[in-house]
């Protein structure tokens, strides 16, 4: 779970997934080995689907890098599947989506089970508003509004081929599908959904502050508690399943 780290890049002193994950691949191949992943998260940011590539000349019975991995890991992070892939095989540029998941629980009071797990709204959201308003993100777009300062993307154009919200019970989740996502995209865009949700603002507004290219006017990034790196998806040649992450909740089905 992505509240224990900060974040899925190495940094320097720093606790993240990629320095657990390249000293467990260490123990196991008895040398340094470099990874490269599908997409790199947030600290706080969570990933059910992550998928990540490393060459090596060592044979080791897959299993190795499984539980052999799994076992100089910390609890919260785990390696659920290895294959051998031809040398063509990138795990960030071969990748054709991306999924991302925000959950979000409505409740009066803070639900203490879910702190760090989903976001929090003490009142119910209007699902359709937010549903209406979804619908204009998708399609390709200058995602400028929902970009972070800090973005080093070269263009902010992006091509949202799904963009959903569903809910179920005290539950919403927001579920979007990209050729790939600005720095902070899929959270700002959840805060312009949530904005609209809670009343304060129009769909029209919305398409408004898309239009504008203006960060300055679109709503606060929501926190990264709720978020979910869902799935990834690869042309069918390099035999990647995608939805490795199992289901955010039993009963949450979510339509893709």
């Amino acid at each position: 779970m992505g509240q224990s780290f900060n974040g899925w890049q190495t940094q320097p002193g720093a606790n993240t997934v990629q320095d657990k994950l390249e000293r467990a691949l260490e123990v196991v191949a008895g040398e340094p080995v470099a990874t490269i992943c599908a997409g790199r998260t947030d600290a706080g940011v969570h990933g059910l689907a992550q998928v990540v590539h490393f060459d090596t000349p060592l044979e080791r019975p897959l299993t190795a890098w499984t539980r052999g991995v799994n076992s100089h890991l910390p609890v919260s992070v785990s390696v659920n599947r290895a294959w051998e892939v031809s040398s063509e095989f990138h795990a960030r540029f071969s990748a054709l989506t991306r999924t991302y998941v925000y959950l979000i629980v409505q409740h009066k009071v803070r639900q203490s089970i879910w702190v760090g797990r989903a976001g929090w709204y003490h009142h119910p959201l209007d699902l359709a508003a937010m549903q209406a308003t979804a619908a204009i993100f998708e399609g390709q777009h200058d995602f400028s509004s929902l970009r972070s300062s800090q973005c080093q993307a070269a263009s902010p154009i992006r091509t949202v081929s799904h963009c959903k919200v569903q809910a179920q019970g005290d539950f919403i989740a927001i579920t979007v599908t990209a050729n790939a996502f600005l720095h902070h995209m899929v959270r700002n865009l959840v805060g312009m959904l949530v904005m609209v949700g809670k009343g304060k603002q129009t769909t029209q507004w919305a398409q408004t502050v898309l239009e504008s290219c203006d960060r300055t006017l679109a709503a606060p990034t929501f926190a990264a508690d709720g978020l979910y790196l869902y799935d990834v998806q690869y042309p069918t040649q390099f035999g990647i399943e995608s939805r490795q992450g199992a289901t955010l909740l039993p009963q949450l089905q979510l339509e893709l």
